[in-house]
């Protein structure tokens, strides 16, 4: 049950950090883009370049965090997969 527990924890932490990185990435692009429009005086033109490269780095780091966390996964299960096996 505590196992069952600590797995749910790590997912929810996961899932937490994931959403966190892709709303951080595309709040920094959109507030980068809107003071370059204001200091250039350029509207709308930084902010929409930057909105998209705060999107596609939000979902760059998804897919990094997915990566990893996936890798993660399969280590502990070829791992406790090794300690379980009776031979």
């Amino acid at each position: 049950m505590a196992e069952n527990k600590r797995e749910l924890y790590k997912s929810m932490g996961f899932l937490s950090s994931v959403g966190i990185s892709l709303v951080a990435s595309i709040l920094i692009g959109l507030a980068m883009g809107l003071y370059l429009d204001k200091w250039l005086d350029t509207r709308p033109l930084f902010t929409l370049i930057m909105l998209l490269i705060g999107v596609i780095s939000g979902f760059r780091n998804v897919f990094i965090l997915t990566t990893r966390e996936l890798k993660r996964q399969e280590l502990e299960g070829d791992s406790s997969g090794d300690s379980q096996d009776g031979t």
